[in-house]
């Protein structure tokens, strides 16, 4: 099979169009008419067949396919990190991208340049990320369906769910919330993130917080009077709204961003000094992570106790930052927390599996003083002494100056897989609490309409884990096999394909051009190894030009200081932080 994609640069599925495809059985090759080329075919020890007959994916119906699984894949790939994945959330998502995706590709480019499926796509990413259910996620890639006006509320109700409809609904009114008020003083904001929490569904909430995140993140279109407008009432509004979620990954960038468009040079000069104590091209935290990791993993001891070790890290937030040097008073010198690193250990099943994980918390924490110098003022055992709330684990800060470099102290939170998760629920009070609710009755009672509605989405449409469902997907991309298999006799026939291309609203005669490329061993459908082998060639299609916007990103990150005179420019791109 062979690979050939356009001379023109080439970008992910979430920038721009995809350049045209062409595919080669049965070997494969990739041609960027360049001496990278030949490196890269070197490394991916891919060889080209010149005998093979070849064909291109250039109609429409084969180019929404490799849309459809390329989409889908990931998707499902990243909501099924954490919980395993049913077939009824697989089902209600395919049946949104088929919907989307034909309708999104023939609507104009929006304000930012980007196309409606790059944004669409885009958004259902953090959301599966932030692992929501298939209603939530299928709602987000609607949602520009919607605001296109291509389809109505009604059509989305019948055609793929009252749940999706019901979230799209909250969502459209969420949209326009702050136009509730006249004036955005601090008591407005806070009243109106109260009104949102009380009466608008909590996954909704989320889903419009994603859509802000993901508009800050392309504001430079905006004249400059326009995006410090906006920036205020994402600090205000919703980055505190994040907070009260939970969603701390969301909050902390929108606070991030906010700061960078409405104080660029405070933000440029926290960022600055924050880069400081980078060393070399490598990230710090990745160093120290893998560092870390490398020493719980090779501890005998350790890994007797637990089948599974894991080192979250995170940077502090520019704007956390800045609040502290400016309004508690600090000296640079005097903020500790840069960088932190957390432990997660997951100790085997078991009667005694709570004593044996707390047990492997203190071994980590040995294991931890070998490789540091720990400050004993700032270490804590909330396991010895839980939180009034249950919160357990194990707090330490430690000192990772070298060869006389004097470097912040780092900050590391060791836990179990169940105390961490006990924090996160018990953390969302506290959320609350930073989301503007000190009423302590007030955040109990909102947390519960969050559970219940979670709770409810997770019912519907059976999404809770189990120990039975372990071995049942060895490879996730059969979940798009089975799903386009409808008559389950483990082939994909012609009929089969040509009624997908029909719902992405393709013509037949694209289906068999498409069966005749793909099938290899010309018996007029495809087997599950013909689609995999295609499957694998859109994964690698998408690494590349993911790779690509990687590299343009550092590129971009090495050279935005400095413009052509040499003077220093305030950077626009966002950094992500966080736990």
């Amino acid at each position: 099979m062979e690979l050939h994609l356009s001379s023109q640069s080439s970008t992910p599925l979430f920038s721009k169009p995809r350049s045209t495809i062409m595919i080669r059985f049965p070997s494969i090759s990739v041609n960027l008419h360049s001496k990278r080329s030949r490196r890269l075919s070197r490394l991916l020890k891919i060889s080209s067949s010149s005998s093979a007959e070849m064909m291109t994916l250039e109609q429409p119906g084969g180019k929404m396919v490799v849309e459809l699984v390329g989409a889908f894949n990931e998707l499902t790939g990243r909501m099924g990190h954490k919980t395993v994945l049913s077939s009824s959330s697989s089902r209600l998502l395919f049946k949104a991208l088929k919907l989307s995706i034909p309708i999104l590709h023939t609507l104009p480019l929006l304000p930012d340049g980007r196309s409606p499926l790059t944004k669409a796509l885009s958004v259902a990413v953090i959301l599966a990320d932030l692992q929501m259910d298939a209603e939530v996620i299928s709602a987000g890639i609607l949602r520009e369906v919607i605001e296109g006006g291509a389809i109505s509320m009604y059509e989305v109700r019948d055609r793929i769910g009252t749940g999706t409809a019901h979230l799209l609904h909250e969502s459209m009114r969420i949209k326009n919330i702050s136009s509730k008020v006249e004036v955005l003083d601090d008591e407005s904001a806070s009243a109106l993130r109260k009104f949102c929490l009380t009466y608008y569904d909590v996954r909704a909430i989320i889903l419009d917080l994603v859509l802000k995140l993901d508009m800050m993140r392309h504001l430079d279109y905006l004249p400059r009077y326009k995006q410090q407008m906006i920036s205020l009432e994402v600090m205000k509004i919703y980055a505190p709204l994040a907070h009260a979620v939970g969603t701390n990954f969301l909050s902390l960038e929108l606070e991030d961003l906010s700061f960078q468009y409405l104080f660029p040079y405070s933000y440029l000069f926290v960022d600055t000094w924050l880069r400081s104590h980078e060393t070399g091209n490598k990230p710090l935290i990745d160093i120290y992570k893998e560092q870390l990791l490398q020493s719980l993993r090779s501890d005998q001891y350790l890994t007797e106790m637990v089948e599974n070790i894991s080192v979250e890290g995170r940077y502090k937030s520019r704007y956390s930052t800045m609040k502290k040097l400016l309004r508690d008073g600090r000296k640079p010198e005097e903020v500790n927390d840069i960088l932190g690193l957390r432990v997660i250990l997951c100790p085997g099943s078991g009667v005694d599996s709570s004593a044996i994980g707390e047990k492997a918390c203190y071994r980590a924490r040995e294991i931890i003083q070998s490789l540091w110098k720990e400050m004993p003022s700032r270490s804590k055992d909330y396991i010895v002494c839980p939180k009034a709330n249950g919160y357990k684990s194990l707090h330490m800060a430690v000192d990772i100056s070298d060869n006389g470099r004097t470097k912040p102290l780092m900050e590391i939170q060791i836990r179990t897989a169940e105390m961490d998760m006990l924090a996160a629920g018990g953390t969302a009070s506290h959320a609350l609490y930073k989301g503007g609710l000190t009423n302590p009755e007030e955040a109990k009672r909102l947390k519960a309409i969050m559970m219940a509605a979670a709770e409810l989405a997770a019912l519907r449409l059976k999404d809770f884990p189990s120990s039975s469902h372990k071995g049942l997907e060895i490879d996730p991309r059969n979940r798009i096999f089975r799903l386009l298999d409808k008559n389950g006799d483990g082939k994909i026939s012609i009929e089969e394909l040509m009624e997908v291309m029909e719902e992405l609203g393709a013509q037949g005669e694209d289906a068999r051009e498409m069966m005749q490329l793909l099938d290899s061993n010309s018996d007029g459908s495809l087997s599950s190894d013909e689609f995999d082998l295609f499957q694998k060639q859109v994964e690698l299609m998408r690494n590349l030009e993911d790779r690509d916007v990687q590299y343009n990103n550092l590129l971009h990150e090495k050279l935005r200081m400095e413009d052509s005179d040499g003077m220093i420019q305030v950077p626009i791109k966002s950094c992500q932080t966080g736990f």
